[in-house]
């Protein structure tokens, strides 16, 4: 078996050396004169503590005229200069060699040839590169030889050597939870499945390109998926992050450049996401398993599915994901939510997403969302929520490095006395520095005391868009700076631009605390791996503060340990800044203690096998479930269950079981004859009790039934059941609680019928029923009908009320009172029934379950429970119709009265006296 791991980018990549360029790393490389140019950093590691930089002064802000980032570039933004064995836990990547002499992408891989929209005029261009080589010449600087890129140079990466490298793109806790998984012996053979993160159209049709593919497959176990840059451009620079990305952080994108999302961009975003399902299905072995990551593949699990109806397939998403109003706004919504419930089981980081997700389906695809997962018409797709950890080991490992202890020594000497509050985003609204750096100032303010005592080390990184939060926070920076800073003391350290990884160990080993303001996010494994780092394995015992924004994925994992903020009130986040710096030694050791507890149990091994285990466990019961793996009923098997048991109990679903469905508001004034045939002849043997299960009042199944004696009912779902023999009901529902949720959810159903011309509302006794069937306009019910579920079910969880879309109906009934429920009950009380010295025994040795519809599914599940514990000798369990199921056994050809007799070949005339037969009808 292997697992195939699709991500957008492989953890691999190539890299060409070019006739003429020194090699990577060279000597030759490093003597030549870095570009005098903003644009790119003055070393190739910066660092916080150089000597020459002006801290005071906050770095220079990029103008309009710079170059757009390369789209193979993560969204994310953050870069750290890793060892090749390790990356940071929350997708933080190795920078793009900004010293080479290639504008515009690196030298020593392609450029991209895509020219989707925006376009830069190719004149303008010209001009551009123009300038700046006058420019780089009256500052005698050499102009690079490659600085103009051409055709003829992208055809010299045909036959160029090249080398496969560690890439610096892509998810660094999937990868090191991967590696980690592997490493502890609980993932065997994993194949991933993703790109090379850089532009191929120069190779198109090489030797080379194959070749790369050749080497990738079978020395490093990676299936490369090639598409054109145009795709690539069309998916990930213009789909995914202006409005994937914006959507899933609460971000709607309202700007001009989101037209592009109409006319190009989707298309791309399919056509990626097709490659990588048929890279896939071309691999794809009857029991392998493939695992789809993140939000730039949400078509694939569908896609593959389709293709492989047999897959195990499952999906994570890593990022948040949004509430039904947010994500609604998509125009490709339905696509989208149909492509991820493809697989089998789908993952989110915390139970917020997962309820978010539950809750979009039930609106927007009319699926009834069950704590579980989602019942579709023809399957179940399970979701859960599983965070996503780091790995200690190897973090661990890099921690004991000599040059992590030596920027230790480094920091200890430059910061002693002073107390370090640390941070490192992403310079985009969503990571919230503005909203930080803002926090911090009002602390300064309010608590004079501190001045000269706190330092904020913010390392921020600049995104591919201009805007004006650049100008805003190096604002706020040099207006801190100027008001509290003197020789000696600096409040405020910003760098924009990354710092390597030893100095990240190192700075996060020696804080006192970590402020992470983000407005949205899926998770925070900065703060878990600053937790690790606070340990006190190198450096000092610190168990330093954690200040969190409440809305992060994280801070749901650490029970309030940590310290909550909502990054929009400043006043409260310069009250935790204060509280961090003056907590205790033991209470700041007891919330660390939790907090190292909480990131030592949700590690990155332990989330991956996780999802494996569930994903096989899920996958099993699906396939169990499914129509074509159920077997049909054998007549001659039942006949023999049935004969060799002497205690037989019946739960027989009435509408679409015993009769054809009928329009669920009006009563059925007959029922056919031959259902009260087969009944009063199953009842003749004192050894069968029977009961009826329907959603219909008591007084319409009495009128029903009336002529059937001894037969038990269950009305509306389990609220009321009538014992077999019994002329009276027992109302197994609180109807004190009843009509309290009552009142509430007709307010909200008249809501939406004074909004659908030709709907009306069904009260009964323990549930209402939204009918539509007969609107004006039946697609706008339709719409309005799905609003109406999930508005109740958003409003009314708490009073255990659920409300199910149906066919041309929206039920809503109560939860806690099913038809499982009376069936548990009318078992408890046969077993109650019986002689004390018998009571250790089942009350039942044949129960028999028939029904179908999705509140059958429950019964179904119950009654093969007590068959799989041993406490029924022989349980039957039938479903009707096509859809997947939890029974035993399936009947398909429909139902009626005359078929239900069909069931009970063992039911015939002249089984008992003909007198007894007729006395009894």
């Amino acid at each position: 078996m292997t697992v195939f791991i699709a991500s957008l980018f492989l953890p691999k990549t190539v890299h060409f050396t070019l006739p003429g360029t020194p090699p990577r790393g060279s000597h030759s490389e490093k003597k030549q004169p870095p570009p005098a140019d903003d644009r790119f950093p003055l070393e190739r590691q910066p660092s916080l503590f150089q000597p020459q930089v002006n801290l005071t002064t906050p770095p220079h802000t990029p103008t309009e005229e710079r170059k757009r980032d390369d789209p193979f570039t993560n969204e994310d933004g953050l870069r750290i200069q890793l060892p090749p064995l390790q990356l940071p836990a929350d997708g933080l990547r190795a920078p793009i060699d900004r010293n080479s002499p290639t504008w515009g992408g690196r030298a020593d891989q392609p450029k991209s040839r895509a020219n989707s929209p925006p376009p830069p005029s190719i004149l303008e261009n010209i001009r551009n590169i123009q300038a700046k080589a006058k420019e780089l010449g009256r500052q005698g600087i050499t102009q690079p030889r490659t600085l103009v890129r051409s055709d003829s140079h992208d055809r010299v990466f045909a036959h160029a050597n090249w080398k496969v490298s560690s890439a610096d793109q892509g998810n660094g806790g999937l990868r090191n939870a991967a590696e980690a998984a592997s490493r502890e012996g609980k993932l065997g053979d994993y194949t991933w499945v993703g790109t090379l993160g850089m532009p191929t159209d120069a190779l198109l049709g090489t030797q080379q390109l194959q070749d790369i593919e050749d080497r990738l497959a079978t020395e490093h176990d990676m299936l490369t998926v090639f598409c054109s840059d145009k795709d690539f451009d069309g998916h990930y620079s213009h789909f995914c992050k202006q409005i994937l990305w914006p959507v899933f952080h609460y971000q709607i994108p309202d700007n001009p450049k989101s037209k592009a999302y109409e006319d190009h961009s989707w298309k791309y975003y399919v056509n990626l996401n097709q490659a990588f399902a048929d890279k896939i299905v071309k691999n794809w072995k009857r029991g392998d398993v493939v695992w789809v990551h993140d939000y730039h593949l949400l078509l694939v699990p569908g896609m593959v599915r389709k293709k492989l109806p047999d897959a195990k397939i499952g999906f994570f998403l890593h990022v948040a994901f949004p509430s039904s109003e947010v994500f609604r706004c998509l125009a490709v919504r339905k696509e989208l939510l149909e492509g991820m419930l493809g697989a089998n089981l789908i993952g989110f980081q915390i139970h917020e997403y997962t309820r978010h997700f539950l809750q979009t389906c039930s609106r927007l695809l009319s699926a009834e969302a069950t704590p579980d997962g989602l019942q579709l018409e023809d399957r179940f797709v399970d979701v859960l929520n599983l965070p996503i950890g780091i790995d200690p080991v190897s973090l661990s490992h890099h921690r004991k490095e000599d040059e992590v202890k030596r920027w230790l020594d480094i920091m200890r000497e430059r910061y002693a006395g002073k107390k370090l509050i640390v941070a490192r985003d992403k310079l985009d609204h969503v990571r919230g520095v503005r909203q930080k750096l803002l926090s911090y100032e009002l602390f300064l303010n309010k608590n004079p005391e501190w001045r000269d005592k706190v330092v904020l080390i913010q390392v921020a990184l600049s995104t591919s868009e201009k805007s004006e939060l650049d100008a805003t926070v190096s604002d706020i920076v040099t207006r801190v700076n100027s008001s509290w800073a003197n020789l000696a003391y600096q409040p405020v350290v910003y760098l924009k631009q990354d710092i390597d990884y030893a100095q990240y160990l190192a700075l996060l080993s020696i804080a006192d605390a970590l402020m992470i303001t983000s407005q949205r996010e899926g998770m925070n494994l900065t703060s878990h791996e600053y937790l690790f780092c606070q340990d006190g394995e190198i450096g000092d015992k610190k168990h330093g503060s954690l200040i969190l924004s409440e809305f992060t994925g994280t801070s749901s994992l650490f029970g309030g340990n940590e310290l909550s903020v909502n990054p929009w009130d400043y006043r409260a986040c310069a009250e935790a800044i204060r509280t961090a710096l003056e907590m205790g030694d033991k209470e700041k050791e007891r919330r660390w203690s939790k907090l190292y507890e909480a990131v030592n149990h949700h590690t990155g091994s332990h989330w991956f096998t996780e999802f494996m285990s569930r994903l096989d466990r899920v996958y099993e019961e699906q396939h169990r479930r499914d129509q074509t793996s159920v077997p049909r009923l054998s007549m001659s098997a039942l006949g023999q269950q049935y004969k060799r048991t002497d205690r037989r109990l019946f739960i027989l679903d009435f509408e679409g079981t015993l009769v054809s469905w009928g329009p669920v508001n009006q009563i059925i004034p007959v029922s056919p004859q031959r259902t009260l045939d087969v009944l009063n002849d199953l009842l003749l043997d004192d050894r069968n009790t029977i009961y009826v299960m329907s959603g219909r009042r008591p007084e319409e199944l009495d009128r029903l039934f009336h002529r059937v004696p001894n037969l038990g009912l269950i009305a509306e779902n389990g609220c009321f059941l009538k014992d077999c023999g019994s002329s009276t009901w027992t109302e197994m529902a609180d109807s004190e609680q009843i009509r309290s949720w009552k009142e509430s959810v007709k307010n909200i159903l008249t809501y939406y019928l004074e909004r659908t011309p030709g709907a009306e509302i069904e009260d009964r006794r323990c549930s209402l029923i939204f009918h539509y069937k007969s609107a004006e306009d039946y697609e706008a019910a339709m719409r309005q009908a799905t609003d109406c579920a999930s508005h109740i079910n958003d409003a009314c969880e708490e009073q255990h009320v659920h409300a199910i879309p149906l066919d041309g109906c929206v039920l809503v009934e109560p939860i806690d009172w099913t038809k499982t429920t009376a069936a548990a009950r009318i078992f408890s009380d046969l077993q109650d029934g019986m002689a004390p010295d018998e009571r250790h025994k089942s009350p039942v040795d044949f129960l028999m379950v028939i029904g179908d519809g999705r509140e059958d599914e429950k019964v179904f599940k119950w009654a093969n429970s007590l068959g799989g514990e041993g406490m029924v000798k022989e349980v039957v369990t039938v479903s009707l119709g096509s859809r997947n199921t939890e029974a035993a056994a399936t009947l398909t050809q429909g139902v009626s009265g005359k078929r239900f007799a069909t069931f009970l070949p063992f039911v015939r005339v002249g089984q008992w006296p003909r007198s007894k037969r007729d006395s009894q009808c």
